[in-house]
């Protein structure tokens, strides 16, 4: 693509900051949109040859090596392709691990509030028990309980939290110190900031905040937690299986996947998971200092548990807040209401949000305070 040609699509972009799907980078989308029609001069489109062809292994293959490169994975850990958003492991997880033991859920946001519902449904039905050690809910979700008042079961076959909170804006930074294998929703921060993988049993990841397209769902799980499955567990679903069958146990989501492939190259381009991390640090903290410096914005989030990915705050004057989003979206910033379980605004800065478009958010909010305080 000729440099104007990327020029004038990056001019026609506007600052995003959907929850999700969410933007994608530019570059990504130009390539794409540059290999749409022909892929490699083969005269079609990469989502219209045979996932099972050596060119689309080609893909798969490369997209899998450049994760594991940008997140250190180790060698003893299997990366899935798979498909059903990260809604779907709520469900897989306990048919995979649960084995009739016993799970411990922390609950901290609407996320993790859905996952242990989900678990609990096959513990009802006699695949286990699910223990809830501890819920934010008093705090209305701005808090996490401090880990001496958890309770905790001995030798639980798992641990399950939700690293980042996105209708709540709430992050827990560092995993938790307990004995079971730590299982991780990481939807809407993987690849946000360097993590060591080898502390988790397993993360898994929606595709659509900082890896591509909805359709796709990333598992990273330790060799050792595969083949536990219940018997009710359907194949598609089985994490043993699917490794078996290099997550091809039948068609994937192919065109996903594919751009996947191509965020992990521009995240690389960036310089990598530690380079996009100084960067989202930066427009976290221009925002919070926004909000924190005004009398007219305000986030109720603990600030050692505050997103760096998702940021909701709202306004002194909530009868203002249809305003703020007509002038804000006139203003042609997108996607700024916030969830209707917390109300407000929201913006949602993940990895593909630039600085730039973050430094246009605060300029507005600086403006709008002043025109309307």
């Amino acid at each position: 693509m000729s440099t104007n040609a990327a020029s004038t699509i990056e001019h026609h972009r506007l600052p995003n900051f959907s929850a999700g799907p969410a933007t994608i980078p530019t570059a990504v989308l130009s390539r794409a949109q540059a290999e749409l029609l022909d892929w490699q001069g083969r005269g079609v489109s990469v989502m219209e040859i045979s996932h099972r062809s050596k060119e689309y292994i080609a893909i798969t293959e490369k997209a899998e090596a450049k994760l594991r490169s940008l997140m250190d994975i180790p060698d003893n850990y299997k990366v899935l392709f798979l498909q059903g958003g990260a809604s779907l492991q709520f469900s897989a997880i306990p048919l995979n691990l649960l084995n009739g033991g016993r799970a411990d859920y922390l609950t901290t946001g609407a996320w993790s509030g859905k996952a242990i519902k989900e678990a609990q449904r096959y513990a009802n039905l006699g695949l286990g028990e699910v223990n809830l050690v501890a819920t934010g809910k008093d705090s209305h979700f701005t808090d996490v309980p401090a880990q001496s008042d958890w309770n905790l079961s001995k030798d639980a076959a798992y641990f399950h939290y939700c690293a980042n909170e996105t209708i709540h804006g709430l992050q827990v930074f560092e995993p938790p110190q307990v004995d079971a294998p730590i299982i991780v929703d990481m939807s809407s921060c993987i690849l946000s900031q360097p993590i060591d993988v080898s502390k988790f049993g397993m993360i898994y990841a929606g595709a659509q905040k900082n890896i591509g397209p909805a359709g796709l769902i990333i598992v990273i799980i330790r060799e050792d937690l595969l083949g536990q499955a219940s018997e009710w567990c359907p194949l598609l679903m089985n994490y043993e299986h699917q490794a078996e069958k290099e997550s091809m146990s039948n068609t994937p989501a192919t065109y996903s996947w594919y751009l996947a492939g191509l965020v992990f190259d521009w995240l690389e381009e960036q310089g990598g998971v530690a380079a996009i991390g100084k960067i989202n640090q930066q427009k976290a903290d221009l925002l919070y200092k926004t909000i924190d410096d005004s009398s007219f914005y305000s986030n109720p989030v603990d600030p050692k548990y505050r997103s760096i990915m998702n940021v909701p705050f709202t306004l002194a004057d909530s009868s203002l807040d249809k305003v703020f989003l007509e002038e804000s979206a006139a203003a042609g910033l997108l996607h700024l209401k916030g969830h209707r379980d917390v109300g407000g605004m929201r913006a949602s800065i993940y990895n593909a949000v630039s600085l730039d478009w973050v430094q246009q958010l605060v300029d507005f909010m600086i403006a709008f305070e002043k025109k309307h305080a």
